[in-house]
């Protein structure tokens, strides 16, 4: 039983009705090949969508394969994504996921889920973010940040550790609307459930349980 503080069909009646609210959202960050989507996902972390799009493009125009990380430079790798958080870290873990891709998997970015949270810097999320977006495959529901904080305020999960607030949610949100689900609730936290939420404007106020929601006098 998914440990949610709404009724399993109440929480999927607001799943679907937050999914309808924001039917054009899509994923955040630019590319064009599943390498590419690999390394912008990578170097995402604790690191602004803005400030990653910004860099890509000319990184995906310098380094275009699996091949050609695995074989860079790690300083010179983190020169070139230096103005994301914790470059060297980052730039490491793309050279070393690259090389096992080349390794083990031919230089093509693995399509199935425990080969890919296996490559370093890769977790459950990027994963299920990896497939999804580069080869349509929808397993799981990726959960972020804005994930881990909506979930529980809306209902969803009542869990604070990833693995059980996806597991929460694939119990609640019709599968259908799995692929996508995490960017809506991106999308609905910044314009208007963020750290003050703007209930009055929202379009599940009557549905949800703003748990953890300030009462306003």
């Amino acid at each position: 039983m998914p440990n949610t503080t709404l009724a399993r069909d109440e929480a999927s009646k607001l799943a679907c009705a937050l999914s309808d609210a924001y039917k054009d959202v899509h994923y955040y960050l630019n590319f064009k090949t599943p390498i590419d989507l690999l390394v912008a996902a990578i170097i995402s972390a604790q690191t602004r969508d803005e400030t990653v799009n910004a860099i890509t493009p000319a990184l995906f125009k310098k380094y275009k394969t699996a091949k050609d990380y695995a074989s860079a430079q790690p300083s010179q790798l983190a020169k070139d994504i230096s103005k994301v958080s914790f470059a060297g870290n980052k730039a490491k873990n793309i050279i070393s996921a690259c090389r096992t891709i080349v390794d083990e998997y031919g230089g093509v970015v693995p399509d199935n889920i425990d080969a890919l949270v296996s490559l370093p810097g890769i977790g459950r999320k990027t994963a299920n973010t990896i497939l999804i977006n580069a080869y349509g495959k929808v397993e799981g529901i990726p959960v972020d940040t804005w994930v881990i904080k909506l979930a529980p305020r809306l209902g969803l999960s009542a869990n604070t550790k990833p693995e059980k607030i996806e597991e929460d949610l694939e119990a609640v949100v019709p599968k259908a609307l799995w692929g996508r689900f995490a960017y809506v609730l991106k999308a609905h936290g910044k314009s208007i459930c963020g750290k003050v939420p703007e209930c009055s404007r929202c379009p599940i106020e009557k549905m949800c349980p703003k748990n953890g929601v300030a009462k306003r006098a």
